[in-house]
C-alpha cells in the first residue's frame, strides 16, 4: 500500500469506518509500539499504542490530511502522548501484566537464554540514553526513519538528528 493509499485510510477512520481503522491500525500498530517501547519502556508502549490510535478516533472533525508520512503523524501522536506521560506519571496508571511469549522449540535452552540477555542488554543501553539521543536513534535506526522527518518529528535540524 502506498503513501497515498495510507492517506486515504486517516479520513475514514477518523470517521468511524471500523474496515479502515483496522487495516490502519494493523499496518501501523508495530511501528508505534517499538517507538514507544524504546522511548518509554515495555510498561508504557502498549497504553501509547492505544492512545495514539484513540486520539485518531477522536478526530472525527479534522478533514486535513499529515503533511509527511503517516506514519510519521501516528509517531508524532505518539511521542506527544509519551512527552505528556513524562511530565505526569501519576496520570497513567497501569497495571502489571506480564505477557506470555511463545517459545520457538528449535534453539536449545542456553541459546534463548544468551539471545534474551543479549536483547535486554541492548534494550538497557538504549534505555540508558538521554531522551534527545535515544530518540534520534529510535527514530532513524530502529524505525528506520529518514532524517528528514525525523528532524521534523524532533522539532530540530537534520544536521542535529545526524550528529546525535
Amino acid at each position: 500500500m502506498s503513501e497515498m493509499d495510507d492517506a486515504g485510510l486517516l479520513g475514514p477512520a477518523r470517521m468511524g469506518d471500523e474496515t479502515a481503522f483496522s487495516q490502519l491500525f494493523a499496518k501501523f500498530q508495530r511501528q508505534v509500539f517499538r517507538y514507544a517501547s524504546y522511548m518509554g519502556g515495555q510498561d508504557a508502549a502498549d497504553d501509547i499504542v492505544q492512545e495514539t490510535f484513540l486520539t485518531v478516533l477522536r478526530q472525527k472533525d479534522r478533514r486535513d490530511a499529515p503533511t509527511g508520512s503517516l506514519a510519521g503523524y501516528l509517531i508524532g501522536i505518539a511521542r506527544h502522548l509519551l512527552m505528556k506521560r513524562q511530565a505526569n506519571p501519576a496520570a497513567w496508571t497501569t497495571e502489571e501484566i506480564t505477557p506470555e511469549i511463545a517459545v520457538d522449540p528449535g534453539p536449545c535452552a542456553f541459546d534463548r537464554v544468551l539471545t534474551t540477555q543479549s536483547v535486554e542488554i541492548v534494550r538497557a543501553a538504549v534505555r540508558s540514553l538521554p531522551p534527545v539521543y535515544r530518540e534520534a536513534l529510535v527514530l532513524c535506526e530502529l524505525q528506520d526513519m529518514d532524517y528528514v522527518v525525523a528532524a521534523s518529528l524532533m522539532h530540530c535540524p537534520v544536521g542535529t538528528v545526524r550528529s546525535r
